[in-house]
């Protein structure tokens, strides 16, 4: 533990990182090294990258396509999936398509300059009904069991809140590959370069029961 005793670990992230991945990754963590704090800031992946490349954090989660000029390693892929009210038209379908959903009125997941949904509607040519942009998936998903419109979100962050929801697939192939990101990894404090390596190694573990699919850059 030489070295780690009350170090504080800074880490950018976003909603479904903080909720499925890190809560098991940190507790794991302090049985090693129990001097070792975290401070987590929630952000989109552009502003998360901006943190690690000011110091803000230490490290940082993102979508590997923010990663730009930063050193990155893919951990896993998030597939979309369409999130419906329960009992809606379109629930009677068992896949659904882009052009299904962009009939509807649509809420849209705030991911900054990167949303994977826009660029998949755009290379289709299509144009969505946007009537509400929100950045927090979890509001996404009590908006939609109310009514306000349908919406499409990560499996992960679905997985264990369907209640009240209809659920489908989408033809199209929609997914992010979720990265971890650092600046200069010889410059970074040694917790938190201990940390990294602990995510790249439990990542898919911690992940195995989890509906995403593990792997490298998709």
């Amino acid at each position: 533990m030489a070295g780690l005793e009350n170090s504080e670990i800074r880490i950018g992230t976003f909603t479904s990182v903080s909720r499925n991945l890190l809560p098991q990754l940190m507790q794991a963590f302090q049985v090693q090294y129990p001097g070792v704090h975290f401070v987590l800031r929630q952000e989109e992946y552009r502003g998360i990258g901006q943190w690690v490349r000011e110091g803000s954090v230490d490290l940082g989660f993102i979508n590997l396509l923010a990663a730009e000029d930063l050193c990155a390693e893919p951990l896993y892929r998030d597939e979309m999936v369409a999130v419906l009210p329960d009992g809606h038209p379109l629930a009677e379908k068992k896949t659904l398509s882009l052009g299904d959903i962009a009939g509807e009125p649509f809420i849209l997941l705030d991911e900054g300059s990167h949303s994977v949904p826009l660029t998949a509607f755009e290379k289709k040519g299509l144009s969505p009904r946007v009537v509400y942009k929100v950045y927090d998936d979890y509001s996404i998903l009590a908006m939609v069991r109310q009514g306000l419109g349908v919406a499409l979100l990560y499996r992960l962050v679905v997985a264990g809140f369907e209640e009240g929801l209809a659920v489908r697939p989408i033809e199209e192939e929609l997914e992010r590959t979720v990265a971890l990101a650092w600046k200069n990894w010889e410059t970074l404090p040694l917790a938190a370069r201990r940390f990294g390596s602990f995510i790249r190694e439990q990542t898919p573990a911690v992940l195995a029961d989890q509906p995403v699919k593990t792997g490298g850059r998709g």
